[in-house]
Protein backbone atom coordinates (compact mmCIF):
# COMPACT_ATOMS: atom_id res chain seq x y z
CA UNK A 1 0.00 0.00 0.00
CA UNK A 2 1.08 3.47 -0.91
CA UNK A 3 -0.16 7.09 0.25
CA UNK A 4 -1.31 8.00 -3.00
CA UNK A 5 -3.10 4.78 -2.83
CA UNK A 6 -4.74 3.55 0.35
CA UNK A 7 -7.62 1.61 -1.31
CA UNK A 8 -5.38 -0.98 -2.73
CA UNK A 9 -6.24 -3.96 -0.10
CA UNK A 10 -8.61 -6.73 -1.13
CA UNK A 11 -12.13 -6.94 -0.27
CA UNK A 12 -12.99 -8.91 2.61
CA UNK A 13 -14.86 -12.35 2.13
CA UNK A 14 -18.36 -12.66 3.65
CA UNK A 15 -20.46 -15.53 5.44
CA UNK A 16 -18.85 -19.18 4.87
CA UNK A 17 -16.24 -17.91 2.32
CA UNK A 18 -14.30 -16.51 5.40
CA UNK A 19 -13.66 -20.79 6.32
CA UNK A 20 -11.99 -20.42 2.82
CA UNK A 21 -9.00 -18.07 3.24
CA UNK A 22 -8.48 -19.53 7.33
CA UNK A 23 -4.64 -20.10 6.94
CA UNK A 24 -2.13 -18.28 8.99
CA UNK A 25 -3.74 -20.51 12.50
CA UNK A 26 -2.61 -23.61 10.82
CA UNK A 27 0.57 -21.96 10.56
CA UNK A 28 0.20 -20.97 13.79
CA UNK A 29 -1.06 -24.37 15.25
CA UNK A 30 1.86 -26.62 12.98
CA UNK A 31 4.70 -24.34 15.08
CA UNK A 32 3.42 -25.01 18.87
CA UNK A 33 2.74 -28.45 18.19
CA UNK A 34 5.44 -30.20 19.21
CA UNK A 35 7.34 -29.65 22.19
CA UNK A 36 4.91 -28.27 23.94
CA UNK A 37 1.98 -30.76 23.69
CA UNK A 38 4.17 -33.85 22.68
CA UNK A 39 6.50 -33.60 25.64
CA UNK A 40 5.39 -31.21 28.12
CA UNK A 41 1.53 -31.95 28.17
CA UNK A 42 2.51 -35.59 27.84
CA UNK A 43 4.73 -35.57 30.51
CA UNK A 44 2.69 -33.07 32.93
CA UNK A 45 -0.31 -35.22 32.61
CA UNK A 46 1.78 -38.52 33.52
CA UNK A 47 2.97 -36.67 36.88
CA UNK A 48 0.08 -34.75 37.85
CA UNK A 49 -2.98 -36.06 35.92
CA UNK A 50 -6.39 -34.60 34.65
CA UNK A 51 -5.95 -31.75 38.03
CA UNK A 52 -3.87 -29.48 35.79
CA UNK A 53 -6.48 -29.46 33.04
CA UNK A 54 -7.28 -26.05 34.15
CA UNK A 55 -3.44 -24.76 33.14
CA UNK A 56 -4.17 -26.02 29.55
CA UNK A 57 -7.12 -24.21 28.80
CA UNK A 58 -7.03 -21.19 30.76
CA UNK A 59 -3.30 -20.57 29.13
CA UNK A 60 -4.48 -21.41 26.05
CA UNK A 61 -7.41 -19.11 26.02
CA UNK A 62 -5.77 -16.33 27.39
CA UNK A 63 -2.82 -16.87 24.62
CA UNK A 64 -5.65 -16.69 22.35
CA UNK A 65 -6.80 -12.96 23.11
CA UNK A 66 -2.88 -11.99 22.94
CA UNK A 67 -2.27 -13.48 19.59
CA UNK A 68 -5.61 -12.40 18.00
CA UNK A 69 -5.05 -8.72 19.09
CA UNK A 70 -2.17 -8.60 17.70
CA UNK A 71 -3.51 -10.00 14.00
CA UNK A 72 -6.21 -7.68 14.30
CA UNK A 73 -3.46 -4.70 14.53
CA UNK A 74 -1.41 -6.34 11.47
CA UNK A 75 -4.82 -6.40 9.44
CA UNK A 76 -5.84 -2.42 10.61
CA UNK A 77 -2.33 -1.26 9.94
CA UNK A 78 -0.38 -3.42 8.07
CA UNK A 79 2.82 -3.81 10.44
CA UNK A 80 3.90 -6.67 12.56
CA UNK A 81 3.75 -6.60 16.29
CA UNK A 82 7.28 -5.61 16.78
CA UNK A 83 6.42 -2.18 14.91
CA UNK A 84 3.70 -1.43 17.12
CA UNK A 85 6.05 -1.82 20.52
CA UNK A 86 7.95 0.32 18.65
CA UNK A 87 5.07 2.80 19.75
CA UNK A 88 4.46 2.20 22.64
CA UNK A 89 5.18 5.60 24.75
CA UNK A 90 8.69 6.12 27.08
CA UNK A 91 12.17 6.32 26.02
CA UNK A 92 12.42 5.44 22.85
CA UNK A 93 12.06 2.32 21.40
CA UNK A 94 12.58 0.73 25.10
CA UNK A 95 9.93 -2.17 24.54
CA UNK A 96 11.89 -3.29 21.44
CA UNK A 97 15.04 -3.03 23.03
CA UNK A 98 13.51 -5.30 25.86
CA UNK A 99 12.52 -7.89 23.58
CA UNK A 100 15.66 -7.74 21.08
CA UNK A 101 17.78 -8.58 24.40
CA UNK A 102 15.52 -10.89 25.90
CA UNK A 103 14.74 -13.26 23.11
CA UNK A 104 17.95 -13.66 21.35
CA UNK A 105 19.13 -15.76 23.99
CA UNK A 106 15.38 -16.92 24.51
CA UNK A 107 15.26 -17.85 20.75
CA UNK A 108 18.55 -19.95 20.92
CA UNK A 109 17.44 -21.61 23.93
CA UNK A 110 14.69 -22.60 22.73
CA UNK A 111 15.21 -23.58 18.77
CA UNK A 112 18.39 -25.70 20.56
CA UNK A 113 16.12 -27.40 22.76
CA UNK A 114 13.73 -28.47 19.56
CA UNK A 115 16.48 -29.96 17.50
CA UNK A 116 17.80 -31.92 21.02
CA UNK A 117 14.16 -33.25 21.04
CA UNK A 118 13.72 -33.99 17.82
CA UNK A 119 17.14 -35.98 17.53
CA UNK A 120 16.38 -38.02 20.92
CA UNK A 121 13.26 -39.26 18.44
CA UNK A 122 15.14 -39.42 15.26
CA UNK A 123 17.44 -41.20 16.72
CA UNK A 124 14.90 -43.91 18.45
CA UNK A 125 14.30 -44.74 14.38
CA UNK A 126 17.23 -44.66 12.43
CA UNK A 127 20.49 -45.63 13.92
CA UNK A 128 22.22 -42.46 14.53
CA UNK A 129 23.40 -40.95 17.90
CA UNK A 130 20.89 -37.97 18.82
CA UNK A 131 23.44 -35.80 19.06
CA UNK A 132 24.30 -36.62 15.01
CA UNK A 133 20.35 -36.62 14.48
CA UNK A 134 19.85 -33.38 16.29
CA UNK A 135 22.75 -31.94 13.91
CA UNK A 136 20.98 -33.15 10.88
CA UNK A 137 17.89 -32.26 11.59
CA UNK A 138 19.27 -28.35 12.72
CA UNK A 139 21.44 -28.41 8.67
CA UNK A 140 17.99 -29.46 6.89
CA UNK A 141 15.77 -27.18 8.52
CA UNK A 142 18.41 -24.34 7.94
CA UNK A 143 18.30 -25.18 4.24
CA UNK A 144 14.79 -25.59 3.97
CA UNK A 145 14.15 -22.23 5.55
CA UNK A 146 16.63 -20.25 3.62
CA UNK A 147 15.37 -21.13 0.24
CA UNK A 148 11.46 -20.64 1.70
CA UNK A 149 10.27 -23.29 -0.45
CA UNK A 150 8.62 -25.88 2.18
CA UNK A 151 5.23 -25.51 1.46
CA UNK A 152 5.30 -29.52 0.37
CA UNK A 153 7.41 -30.36 3.41
CA UNK A 154 4.73 -29.01 5.36
CA UNK A 155 2.00 -30.92 3.24
CA UNK A 156 3.93 -33.62 4.28
CA UNK A 157 4.81 -33.08 7.68
CA UNK A 158 1.60 -31.98 8.67
CA UNK A 159 -0.43 -35.68 7.77
CA UNK A 160 2.37 -37.39 10.16
CA UNK A 161 1.03 -34.91 12.89
CA UNK A 162 -2.59 -35.36 12.06
CA UNK A 163 -1.65 -39.27 12.69
CA UNK A 164 -0.15 -38.58 15.86
CA UNK A 165 -3.20 -35.79 16.99
CA UNK A 166 -5.82 -38.31 15.90
CA UNK A 167 -4.22 -41.43 17.58
CA UNK A 168 -3.40 -39.01 21.09
CA UNK A 169 -7.31 -38.20 20.83
CA UNK A 170 -8.63 -41.58 20.41
CA UNK A 171 -6.44 -43.05 23.35
CA UNK A 172 -7.51 -40.07 25.55
CA UNK A 173 -11.46 -40.90 24.63
CA UNK A 174 -10.65 -44.62 25.36
CA UNK A 175 -8.80 -43.55 29.33
CA UNK A 176 -11.19 -40.28 29.77
CA UNK A 177 -11.30 -39.97 33.14
CA UNK A 178 -14.84 -39.50 32.78
CA UNK A 179 -17.03 -35.75 32.74
CA UNK A 180 -17.04 -35.19 36.99
CA UNK A 181 -13.29 -35.53 36.62
CA UNK A 182 -12.73 -33.22 33.90
CA UNK A 183 -14.24 -30.80 34.78
CA UNK A 184 -12.76 -30.52 38.41
CA UNK A 185 -9.86 -30.37 36.48
CA UNK A 186 -11.15 -27.28 35.16
CA UNK A 187 -11.07 -25.20 38.93
CA UNK A 188 -7.71 -24.18 39.28
CA UNK A 189 -5.67 -25.45 42.09
CA UNK A 190 -2.40 -26.87 43.23
CA UNK A 191 -1.56 -30.03 42.00
CA UNK A 192 0.34 -33.18 44.15
CA UNK A 193 3.45 -34.63 43.18
CA UNK A 194 3.13 -38.52 43.41
CA UNK A 195 5.47 -40.29 46.00
CA UNK A 196 6.46 -42.79 42.41
CA UNK A 197 7.52 -39.56 40.82
CA UNK A 198 9.28 -38.06 43.83
CA UNK A 199 11.26 -40.91 44.09
CA UNK A 200 12.47 -41.03 40.52
CA UNK A 201 14.02 -37.78 41.63
CA UNK A 202 11.26 -35.25 40.33
CA UNK A 203 10.99 -32.38 42.54
CA UNK A 204 7.99 -31.68 45.19
CA UNK A 205 7.25 -28.28 43.51
CA UNK A 206 4.45 -28.65 41.00
CA UNK A 207 4.59 -25.66 39.66
CA UNK A 208 7.96 -26.67 37.80
CA UNK A 209 5.56 -28.79 35.62
CA UNK A 210 2.57 -26.56 35.45
CA UNK A 211 4.17 -23.57 34.64
CA UNK A 212 6.40 -24.56 31.20
CA UNK A 213 3.48 -26.49 29.99
CA UNK A 214 1.53 -22.60 30.81
CA UNK A 215 4.25 -21.22 29.26
CA UNK A 216 4.35 -23.29 25.60
CA UNK A 217 0.37 -23.84 25.39
CA UNK A 218 -0.30 -22.30 22.47
CA UNK A 219 3.14 -20.90 21.73
CA UNK A 220 5.05 -18.59 23.96
CA UNK A 221 5.71 -14.52 23.61
CA UNK A 222 7.38 -15.17 19.77
CA UNK A 223 4.45 -17.43 18.53
CA UNK A 224 2.25 -14.45 19.61
CA UNK A 225 4.66 -11.84 17.11
CA UNK A 226 4.38 -14.25 14.53
CA UNK A 227 1.03 -14.78 14.31
CA UNK A 228 1.10 -10.92 12.88
CA UNK A 229 4.07 -12.20 10.45
CA UNK A 230 1.48 -15.04 9.06
CA UNK A 231 -1.15 -12.96 8.82
CA UNK A 232 1.00 -10.39 6.82
CA UNK A 233 1.77 -13.69 4.95
CA UNK A 234 -1.92 -13.99 3.66
CA UNK A 235 -2.62 -10.29 3.08
CA UNK A 236 -5.64 -9.97 5.33
CA UNK A 237 -6.47 -6.56 5.63
CA UNK A 238 -4.03 -3.28 5.20
CA UNK A 239 -1.18 -5.75 5.33
CA UNK A 240 0.17 -6.55 1.98
CA UNK A 241 1.24 -10.16 1.16
CA UNK A 242 4.45 -11.51 1.86
CA UNK A 243 5.74 -7.79 2.88
CA UNK A 244 8.02 -8.12 5.35
CA UNK A 245 10.28 -5.67 7.14
CA UNK A 246 8.60 -2.56 6.87
CA UNK A 247 6.44 0.00 9.36
CA UNK A 248 2.88 1.18 8.33
CA UNK A 249 2.26 3.66 6.20
CA UNK A 250 0.77 6.35 8.12
CA UNK A 251 -0.05 9.19 5.30
CA UNK A 252 -2.04 6.12 4.09
CA UNK A 253 -3.76 5.07 6.69
CA UNK A 254 -4.76 9.09 7.31
CA UNK A 255 -6.54 8.71 4.23
CA UNK A 256 -8.77 5.58 4.73
CA UNK A 257 -11.89 7.18 4.30
CA UNK A 258 -15.86 4.99 5.75
CA UNK A 259 -16.11 2.52 3.23
CA UNK A 260 -12.71 1.30 3.26
CA UNK A 261 -12.78 1.40 7.31
CA UNK A 262 -15.71 -1.02 7.10
CA UNK A 263 -13.75 -3.27 4.55
CA UNK A 264 -11.09 -3.10 7.23
CA UNK A 265 -13.56 -4.32 9.84
CA UNK A 266 -14.79 -7.18 7.45
CA UNK A 267 -11.01 -8.50 7.95
CA UNK A 268 -11.12 -8.44 11.61
CA UNK A 269 -14.66 -11.16 11.31
CA UNK A 270 -11.81 -13.23 9.17
CA UNK A 271 -8.77 -12.78 11.71
CA UNK A 272 -11.64 -13.25 14.24
CA UNK A 273 -12.53 -16.99 12.98
CA UNK A 274 -9.16 -17.92 11.70
CA UNK A 275 -7.77 -17.08 15.60
CA UNK A 276 -10.55 -18.82 17.07
CA UNK A 277 -9.62 -22.22 15.15
CA UNK A 278 -5.96 -22.48 16.44
CA UNK A 279 -7.34 -21.73 19.60
CA UNK A 280 -9.94 -24.88 19.55
CA UNK A 281 -7.30 -27.36 17.64
CA UNK A 282 -4.56 -26.10 20.70
CA UNK A 283 -7.32 -26.93 23.50
CA UNK A 284 -7.91 -30.48 21.83
CA UNK A 285 -4.48 -31.09 21.09
CA UNK A 286 -3.05 -30.02 23.94
CA UNK A 287 -5.76 -31.98 26.09
CA UNK A 288 -5.68 -34.45 24.47
CA UNK A 289 -1.50 -35.42 24.86
CA UNK A 290 -2.86 -34.50 28.68
CA UNK A 291 -4.81 -37.21 29.50
CA UNK A 292 -3.23 -39.89 27.48
CA UNK A 293 -0.31 -39.22 29.55
CA UNK A 294 -2.77 -39.31 32.53
CA UNK A 295 -3.90 -42.43 31.40
CA UNK A 296 -1.23 -44.51 29.76
CA UNK A 297 2.36 -43.51 31.50
CA UNK A 298 0.72 -42.26 35.03
CA UNK A 299 -0.40 -45.58 35.66
CA UNK A 300 2.93 -47.32 34.88
CA UNK A 301 4.78 -44.38 36.79
CA UNK A 302 5.90 -42.83 33.61
CA UNK A 303 7.86 -39.63 33.47
CA UNK A 304 9.34 -38.90 29.98
CA UNK A 305 12.63 -37.52 30.28
CA UNK A 306 16.33 -38.13 28.67
CA UNK A 307 17.45 -40.22 26.16
CA UNK A 308 14.67 -42.21 26.95
CA UNK A 309 11.74 -39.43 26.12
CA UNK A 310 10.82 -41.24 22.40
CA UNK A 311 10.58 -44.68 23.95
CA UNK A 312 8.48 -43.55 26.90
CA UNK A 313 6.12 -41.37 25.17
CA UNK A 314 5.44 -44.04 22.21
CA UNK A 315 4.00 -46.13 24.82
CA UNK A 316 0.54 -44.18 24.67
CA UNK A 317 0.30 -45.60 21.50
CA UNK A 318 2.17 -49.10 22.04
CA UNK A 319 -0.67 -49.82 24.58
CA UNK A 320 -3.45 -49.71 22.03
CA UNK A 321 -1.63 -50.73 19.07
CA UNK A 322 1.88 -52.75 19.88
CA UNK A 323 5.31 -52.41 18.31
CA UNK A 324 3.74 -50.43 15.15
CA UNK A 325 1.49 -48.34 17.06
CA UNK A 326 4.49 -46.97 19.04
CA UNK A 327 6.73 -46.69 15.88
CA UNK A 328 4.10 -44.57 14.57
CA UNK A 329 4.05 -42.50 17.36
CA UNK A 330 7.72 -41.84 16.99
CA UNK A 331 7.67 -41.01 13.27
CA UNK A 332 4.86 -38.58 13.87
CA UNK A 333 6.62 -36.63 16.74
CA UNK A 334 10.03 -37.08 14.99
CA UNK A 335 7.94 -34.94 11.84
CA UNK A 336 6.28 -32.54 14.67
CA UNK A 337 9.18 -31.59 16.03
CA UNK A 338 11.04 -30.60 12.91
CA UNK A 339 8.11 -28.80 11.36
CA UNK A 340 8.22 -26.86 14.66
CA UNK A 341 11.90 -26.82 13.99
CA UNK A 342 11.35 -24.93 10.48
CA UNK A 343 8.68 -23.08 11.77
CA UNK A 344 11.04 -21.68 14.42
CA UNK A 345 13.77 -20.56 12.06
CA UNK A 346 11.09 -18.83 9.97
CA UNK A 347 9.91 -16.81 12.50
CA UNK A 348 12.60 -15.94 15.07
CA UNK A 349 14.62 -14.83 11.90
CA UNK A 350 11.75 -12.37 11.27
CA UNK A 351 11.37 -11.04 14.92
CA UNK A 352 14.98 -10.38 15.38
CA UNK A 353 15.44 -8.97 11.85
CA UNK A 354 12.57 -6.32 12.86
CA UNK A 355 14.29 -5.56 16.19
CA UNK A 356 17.40 -4.91 15.08
CA UNK A 357 15.75 -2.94 11.86
CA UNK A 358 13.75 -0.64 14.70
CA UNK A 359 16.88 0.15 17.17
CA UNK A 360 19.91 0.15 14.73
CA UNK A 361 18.42 1.81 11.62
CA UNK A 362 21.87 1.48 9.58
CA UNK A 363 21.55 -2.28 10.08
CA UNK A 364 17.84 -2.24 8.30
CA UNK A 365 19.22 0.72 5.76
CA UNK A 366 22.83 -1.13 4.97
CA UNK A 367 21.20 -4.73 4.25
CA UNK A 368 18.44 -5.90 2.55
CA UNK A 369 15.39 -7.67 4.46
CA UNK A 370 16.47 -11.28 2.97
CA UNK A 371 20.25 -10.26 4.39
CA UNK A 372 18.93 -10.14 7.53
CA UNK A 373 16.87 -12.88 7.80
CA UNK A 374 19.75 -15.35 6.47
CA UNK A 375 22.00 -13.90 9.09
CA UNK A 376 20.09 -14.52 11.57
CA UNK A 377 19.48 -18.42 10.10
CA UNK A 378 23.54 -18.47 10.69
CA UNK A 379 23.00 -17.34 13.86
CA UNK A 380 20.94 -20.24 15.16
CA UNK A 381 22.87 -22.76 13.17
CA UNK A 382 25.59 -21.80 15.03
CA UNK A 383 23.97 -21.98 18.30
CA UNK A 384 22.04 -25.08 17.35
CA UNK A 385 25.12 -27.11 16.97
CA UNK A 386 26.75 -26.14 20.14
CA UNK A 387 23.61 -26.71 22.21
CA UNK A 388 22.66 -30.04 20.95
CA UNK A 389 26.52 -30.93 21.35
CA UNK A 390 26.80 -29.68 24.93
CA UNK A 391 23.11 -31.05 26.40
CA UNK A 392 21.85 -32.71 23.72
CA UNK A 393 20.59 -35.52 26.16
CA UNK A 394 19.37 -33.30 28.31
CA UNK A 395 15.72 -32.31 25.89
CA UNK A 396 12.87 -31.99 28.58
CA UNK A 397 15.24 -29.67 30.44
CA UNK A 398 15.54 -27.68 27.55
CA UNK A 399 12.34 -27.85 26.18
CA UNK A 400 10.63 -26.70 30.06
CA UNK A 401 13.40 -24.00 30.33
CA UNK A 402 12.67 -22.42 26.77
CA UNK A 403 9.09 -22.78 27.39
CA UNK A 404 9.27 -20.67 30.85
CA UNK A 405 11.86 -18.15 28.90
CA UNK A 406 9.62 -17.57 26.46
CA UNK A 407 6.11 -18.06 27.32
CA UNK A 408 6.21 -16.40 30.99
CA UNK A 409 8.69 -13.51 30.80
CA UNK A 410 7.63 -11.09 28.13
CA UNK A 411 3.70 -12.68 28.39
CA UNK A 412 2.51 -9.90 30.78
CA UNK A 413 4.03 -6.86 29.38
CA UNK A 414 2.97 -8.07 26.15
CA UNK A 415 -0.37 -7.87 26.74
CA UNK A 416 -0.29 -4.30 28.41
CA UNK A 417 1.78 -3.22 24.57
CA UNK A 418 -1.15 -4.34 22.94
CA UNK A 419 -3.34 -2.77 25.27
CA UNK A 420 -1.52 0.89 24.52
CA UNK A 421 -1.38 -0.03 20.92
CA UNK A 422 -5.02 -0.73 19.99
CA UNK A 423 -6.46 2.01 22.42
CA UNK A 424 -4.07 4.79 22.75
CA UNK A 425 -1.14 4.44 19.62
CA UNK A 426 -4.43 3.35 16.81
CA UNK A 427 -6.22 6.04 17.06
CA UNK A 428 -4.04 8.61 16.10
CA UNK A 429 -3.52 6.52 12.86
CA UNK A 430 -6.93 7.53 11.27
CA UNK A 431 -9.32 10.59 10.75
CA UNK A 432 -12.18 10.52 13.88
CA UNK A 433 -14.65 8.86 11.28
CA UNK A 434 -12.58 6.23 10.52
CA UNK A 435 -11.59 5.28 13.82
CA UNK A 436 -15.31 5.03 15.28
CA UNK A 437 -15.76 2.09 12.59
CA UNK A 438 -12.70 0.33 13.19
CA UNK A 439 -11.93 0.84 17.49
CA UNK A 440 -11.76 -2.45 19.39
CA UNK A 441 -14.24 -3.31 21.44
CA UNK A 442 -13.67 -3.61 25.51
CA UNK A 443 -13.60 -6.96 25.49
CA UNK A 444 -10.46 -6.98 23.89
CA UNK A 445 -9.02 -4.64 26.90
CA UNK A 446 -10.46 -7.26 29.07
CA UNK A 447 -9.40 -10.23 27.79
CA UNK A 448 -5.66 -8.58 27.46
CA UNK A 449 -6.00 -7.54 31.70
CA UNK A 450 -6.98 -10.83 32.75
CA UNK A 451 -4.06 -12.20 30.78
CA UNK A 452 -1.53 -9.70 31.93
CA UNK A 453 -3.21 -10.39 35.83
CA UNK A 454 -2.83 -13.99 35.73
CA UNK A 455 0.77 -14.03 34.01
CA UNK A 456 1.74 -11.57 36.33
CA UNK A 457 0.79 -13.13 38.95
CA UNK A 458 2.88 -16.63 37.84
CA UNK A 459 5.94 -14.91 37.19
CA UNK A 460 5.72 -12.51 40.55
CA UNK A 461 4.69 -15.04 42.70
CA UNK A 462 5.44 -19.14 41.20
CA UNK A 463 8.13 -18.27 39.25
CA UNK A 464 11.05 -17.42 41.52
CA UNK A 465 10.64 -20.63 42.95
CA UNK A 466 10.76 -23.34 40.09
CA UNK A 467 14.57 -22.07 40.02
CA UNK A 468 15.66 -23.06 43.69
Amino acid sequence: MTSDSPDTFSKPPKGLAILLLVGPSIVWCSEYIGSGEVILATRTGAILGTSVIWAVVFGIFLKFWIGMSGARYTVATGEGMIDMISRIPGPKNWGVWITLVAQTATAAIAIGSIASAAGIFLSSILPIPPKIAGWSITIFAVIVSWSGKFNWLKIIMSMFVLVVIAGVIFVSFHVFPGWVIFFKGLIPKAAEVPLWAIEKGIDTNPWKEVLPLLGWGAGGFASQVWYSYWVMGAGYGMAKKDTFGKSADLAALKKVNVTQAKDIKGWFRVVYSDATVAMIIGVFVTLGFLIAGAGILGPRQLAPDGEKVAIQLSEIFSSHWGKFGGMLFMIGGSAALISTQIGQLAGWPRLLADSFRICIPSFGKKLKWKVQFRLFLIFFFLSNMIIVYSLGYKPVVLVKLGAVLDGLLLTPLQAIWLIVGLYFVMPKFYSTETWRIIKPHWIFAAGLIIAFIVFGYFCIFQLPYIFN
